[in-house]
């Protein structure tokens, strides 16, 4: 072979062996790009898996939001201001008639936030004659426990609606929800003030209902109807919460309103007295909020007579309807929940040592885990009646499944059988009713289970 001739040869491998890298690069590019593809697919998988979205409660009420009655006298408006969310509404407004009644009931949480003490103040205010009243909320941030700068915020926040809706600011009340411990952004708010007043309706309360979520996963609303001397009167009610649960003399957010003709101080009593069967038998986590809010408004409009006598019975029934429901759909929307609980103490030496008994139980992580896991472990309803401070008999404790006798003379039922208990506990609503067999004392409470979940959204919830 000549020199030219290898010279030739040579220069073809060079140019084969080119072409061979370039195919070898395409071909890795190529199973690179597709193993790529299927990581992220997977990795895709695993996040909805391990860490879904808001997905709906499964407890959720079928039919989603209810049809509620509009209210003569309260309008409503939300509006995007970008105080933690994006691309969702995250303040509303409610405007209510001149004349409105309003009551409250708030959290007794020696931390409770600036807005509730606002609140709590303005409500013993003497009420300037025929004067209307606002409401403003914000989710994404609680202003709790934000010291002097929390105060300024309501302030200003309460001072720009009064400006805007021409009411004395004594008449204008908020709400914050959210992280505690951050300074709330108020010129967000205070930015779109303007844009809410303009879009007031008196058909928007579920769009309302969805701008002061947080961690919930839908919106609350219930309503009821009474019929009055002369006329309907008409209840209407939404909700927030779904983590921090365990109220002690209100509840979460909630917003409940009537064009019933009652006096605030009738008003403030009814709601006294039955919040402690509603809001105050509830818990998640027990863990009571620093925000915690109620507010009762009667616009007075409704064509029917001044609420008294047996009216004001039936009135009075028809709202604690509305505050039980809107108290188990938080229940329902409980962090995690899969399964709602309701657990009956009666039989106790008095009522608060039932109560004592249910909360044990209510607020046990041992109780709550074997729920999340269909486990009727019934001996951690026994620890737990050991530890709530009840007054308490070994031989005369009763402790029932549904209407499953599991426990009763100090020791297991001899008929009862493991898997007529596992059987209750699969069912996504479970009933465990306790007879202390000590006296006529009784309450009942309502909670739900503890799951992965749960930890999730928490550990996660700044980020």
């Amino acid at each position: 072979m000549g020199k030219s001739d290898w010279k030739a040869e040579a220069k073809d491998l060079k140019k084969k062996v080119r072409k061979l890298k370039a195919k070898l690069a395409q071909a890795v590019g190529d199973v690179v790009e597709e193993v790529t593809e299927e990581i992220s697919e997977a990795a895709s998988k695993v996040a909805a898996v391990v860490k879904p979205g808001k997905a709906v409660s499964p407890l959720a009420p079928a039919g989603g939001f209810p049809k509620l009655p509009v209210i003569p006298g309260v309008s409503f408006a939300a509006a995007e201001a970008g105080i933690k969310y994006r691309n969702r509404k995250d303040v509303m407004l409610i405007q209510l008639a001149p004349g409105t009644a309003m009551a409250g009931v708030f959290t007794k949480s020696t931390t409770r936030s600036g807005c509730v003490r606002d609140c709590q103040a303005k409500l013993a205010m003497k009420v300037p004659a025929g004067a209307g009243a606002a409401i403003i909320v914000n989710s994404g941030n609680s202003n709790a426990f934000t010291g002097r700068v929390g105060d300024e915020a309501v302030a200003a926040v309460t001072g720009s609606v009064a400006q805007a809706l021409g009411l004395p600011a004594s008449r204008v009340f908020s709400s914050s929800t959210g992280v505690i411990g951050e300074p709330l952004p108020h010129d967000r708010i205070t930015a779109v003030i303007p844009r809410l007043v303009t879009d007031l309706r008196d058909d928007a309360i579920e769009m309302a209902a969805h701008a002061m979520m947080t961690t919930d996963t839908f919106p609350k609303g219930a309503a009821a109807t009474v019929q009055g001397e002369g006329g309907m009167i008409h209840i209407a009610g939404i909700a927030k919460g779904s983590g921090m649960i365990a109220p002690d003399m209100a509840t979460m957010l909630v917003y409940i309103f009537t064009d019933a003709k009652i006096s605030a101080a009738m008003l403030q009593r009814m709601l006294a007295r039955n919040v402690d069967d509603t809001f105050n038998s509830i818990t998640v986590d027990s863990d009571t909020s620093t925000s915690d809010t109620l507010l009762l408004a009667a616009t007075g409009q409704s064509a029917a007579a001044e609420v008294k006598g047996m009216v004001a019975k039936a009135f009075e029934a028809a709202l604690r309807g509305v505050m039980r429901d809107l108290a188990l759909q938080v229940i329902r929307d409980g962090e995690g929940a899969t399964k709602l609980v309701e657990i009956r103490v009666t039989g106790g030496a008095t009522d608060a040592d039932a109560a004592k008994a249910a909360f044990a139980i209510a607020n046990s992580p041992l109780v709550k885990t074997a729920v999340a896991g269909e486990d009727p472990n019934w001996g951690r309803i026994v620890a737990a009646i050991g530890k709530s401070g009840a007054e308490a008999d070994r031989d005369r404790l009763k402790i029932h499944f549904g209407d499953i006798l599991v426990a009763r003379d100090g020791w297991r039922n001899p008929k009862y059988r493991e898997e007529d208990g596992a059987a209750q506990f699969k069912r996504n609503e479970i009933l465990i009713r306790v007879d202390l067999g000590l006296g006529s004392g009784k309450r009942t409470v309502w909670t739900c289970d503890l799951t992965n979940r749960y930890i999730e959204i928490n550990a996660d919830y700044r980020s």
